[in-house]
């Protein structure tokens, strides 16, 4: 999953198009109203005094710079003096996406905001930080076990074939003990993330959205993604191999191991459904906002796009948001 994905020739390694056009659509390319209801929590934020107006914005795995373009723009809608104090922060790995995202943000903005780049979060010390990711979780390289004969297994690739053997990884084998997982998706990788969030910024705000629970299934739901088809991976009708470093592969995210991460931590969480969040963040006060200051057609086109993101039968309930605090 690792080559499939971070190889220099890896699916993430190049700019992919996101949206009618590319293998998958996302939050972000559904509406600017996502990012702007995350701008809108950055705000009150400050303004609660959670954090302070000269703290730094990050976005970690920014793809174009849409979502960080949305926050600023929707920011300065808000709040316009905030972009005088606050301080954007993007961690991208790769360089050409990067330059992507430098272009893109500096024909969108100019010199109006602070923006710097790192390739790594070890890289990032910060004293206080209002941190978004979008959809990464489900891009963390993850192991894969099952149960037969009482016997956990875990999967190796061997001449582009996947073979099960009996675990002997005692990490793997805790971890699936702990959190009564029999077959599915092993991520240990989470909580060295939220171990270095956690040492590398004093004071923090960190907001993720994606798919899966907080509990796990114990299925497997890692799939591939292909010009808007999803293909299960353990599907005997394809052949994995032709989707290999063109495609995007993924899984549901076990949120209940991050919030147990975080908790061991001492910090704080908060769980819920895209659709409460996004609500409770401020949604709809921002698109009454927006109908005072479009005409009727304008605004029903936005309301029909936001819909999107919080119908309980599509996004809003699919995609969860977990938020981590360290304020203390």
């Amino acid at each position: 999953m690792n080559s499939w994905l971070y190889d220099n020739d890896g699916y993430y390694a190049n700019y992919k198009i996101i949206g009618k056009e590319g293998d998958f659509f996302t939050s972000v390319s559904t509406t600017s109203f996502f990012g702007g209801t995350i701008a809108k929590k950055i705000v009150d934020s400050i303004e609660e005094k959670s954090l302070s107006e000269t703290c730094s914005i990050v976005e970690i795995g920014a793809h174009h710079g849409y979502l960080l373009a949305d926050i600023i723009q929707f920011i300065y809608t808000l709040k316009p003096a905030l972009l005088n104090s606050l301080n954007f922060i993007i961690i991208e790995k790769f360089e050409s996406l990067q330059k992507k995202q430098k272009s893109y943000l500096y024909e969108s903005f100019g010199d109006a905001i602070n923006l710097t780049f790192y390739k790594d979060l070890s890289e990032v010390k910060l004293n206080e930080a209002f941190i978004v990711a979008n959809e990464i979780f489900d891009a963390f390289t993850c192991e894969l076990v099952y149960t037969k004969d009482n016997i956990l297994h875990q999967a190796f690739v061997k001449e582009n074939t996947i073979l099960f053997h009996p675990c002997k990884d005692k990490n793997i084998l805790n971890y699936c003990k702990k959190f009564n997982i029999t077959k599915g998706e092993v991520a240990l990788s989470y909580k060295s993330f939220i171990e270095t969030l956690n040492k590398n910024i004093e004071k923090f705000i960190f907001i993720t959205f994606d798919y899966g629970d907080n509990y796990a299934r114990n299925d497997f739901s890692i799939r591939v993604y292909k010009n808007h088809k999803v293909y299960a991976f353990f599907d005997k009708s394809i052949n994995v191999l032709q989707f290999y470093k063109n495609s995007d592969i993924t899984y549901d995210v076990n949120f209940k191991y991050l919030i147990d991460i975080a908790h061991k931590l001492s910090l704080q969480t908060n769980f819920k459904t895209q659709a409460m969040a996004l609500i409770d963040f401020g949604i709809v006060e921002l698109l009454e906002l927006l109908r005072k200051n479009v005409d009727e057609n304008n605004y029903l086109k936005q309301t029909q796009k936001v819909k999107l993101l919080i119908e309980p039968t599509g996004m809003g309930d699919r995609f969860k948001m977990l938020e981590i605090r360290k304020l203390k």
